[in-house]
């Protein structure tokens, strides 16, 4: 589906009609090969995306993007099966919210009730993806209850910005002393119009606005990069009780940009050089000092980089990234998602 008949689409919620929305009808933009070769790795028979990379546990940063990627697939029942491990393991939260870490060595299999905001986001967005393209009530209507329980619980006004909370607890001012900290690379700015249309809020708009104007600001060091965790008491700094560093959460942050229609071309510069390493790939960077404490060279992580340059300026993606070969599910994850965004909006890059 089309950016532009996905936004087209997505508008009919202003009239509060699911049937608006016309079915899906054009080519997935990921092939059956590469969903394939995702499924048969990372999704296993209970619905649950596993994190290979992390003990084997799963996540509901990982079903959102399971979600996600299963949609732009054109794959639903792939979807339903991500979707019953979420709703079942995953939903049982007071607030409506999903806990964030499941583990299959624990019992209970939930080792941390708190949420993750971006997880959350990213299981609205695929739900509200999902029901329009498919015509799925119970899609909207699952999406918009998780819309407004973000707006309730994780989205902020401080110091005159509105910000996105991490979780539900731990982060605010009433929770440290250098709170609110936020996690930059939470922002999923293609998310936010879709969720407004669902839980309709000017706050939406102002989380998009200032979400940027915070990603502008919060570069340190001689990288100019932002760190994972970001104090945004008084002048933003990295927070307390964390490493100072640009590490694999923030490497997302172009990605995210360019996905959202950010096309701010001194912004997205300075990202794709600050975290390149000397020797080529992506680097988690120590953003006080700018040193590379860890070369990155998966090709899902190097995608990141080859989208903010098509985006930049047009040029081609390597021959080897446009190939995918699953790996460890947090690049794969991101190989899909830049992939799947130049096959639909950038074809002249491939």
């Amino acid at each position: 589906m089309k950016r532009a008949l996905l936004h087209g689409t997505v508008a009919c919620f202003l009239a509060a009609a699911i049937a608006c929305f016309p079915a899906r009808t054009e080519a997935a933009v990921i092939d059956a090969q590469s969903w394939s070769a995702y499924k048969a790795k990372f999704l296993d028979a209970s619905g649950r995306i596993v994190d290979d990379g992390n003990g084997n546990i799963s996540h509901s940063e990982g079903q959102g993007y399971g979600m996600l990627l299963a949609y732009l697939a054109d794959r639903p029942a792939d979807f339903e099966q991500i979707w019953y491990f979420t709703r079942t393991e995953l939903l049982l939260r007071d607030d409506g919210l999903a806990a964030w870490r499941w583990s299959p060595d624990s019992t209970p299999h939930v080792t941390d009730i708190n949420n993750a905001s971006d997880g959350d986001i990213l299981i609205a967005y695929a739900l509200a993806l999902a029901g329009a393209g498919w015509k799925r009530n119970d899609y909207t209507t699952a999406a918009s209850g998780i819309a407004r329980k973000l707006l309730a619980e994780v989205v902020i006004e401080a110091d005159g910005r509105t910000l996105l909370l991490p979780a539900a607890s731990g982060f605010a001012a009433a929770d440290r002393e250098d709170g609110p900290v936020i996690n930059p690379s939470y922002l999923i700015f293609e998310a936010f119009p879709v969720l407004a249309k669902l839980a309709p809020s000017e706050k939406w708009q102002k989380l998009s606005v200032d979400g940027l104007a915070v990603l502008k600001e919060v570069r340190f060091g001689p990288r100019r990069l932002p760190s994972d965790w970001v104090s945004m008491k008084g002048t933003p700094r990295p927070a307390d009780g964390f490493p100072p560093e640009f590490g694999y959460n923030s490497l997302r942050i172009p990605l995210y940009l360019a996905r959202g229609g950010i096309t701010d071309k001194p912004l997205l510069t300075d990202y794709m050089k600050g975290m390149t390493a000397p020797e080529g790939g992506l680097g988690i960077v120590d953003v006080e000092t700018g040193e590379v404490k860890e070369r990155l060279s998966d090709p899902g992580y190097e995608i990141i980089n080859h989208v903010v340059a098509c985006v930049v300026d047009g040029t081609k993606l390597p021959p080897a990234a446009t190939r995918f070969v699953p790996t460890l599910y947090y690049p794969s994850t991101l190989h899909l998602l830049g992939l799947s965004f130049v096959v639909e909006e950038h074809p002249e890059c491939l």
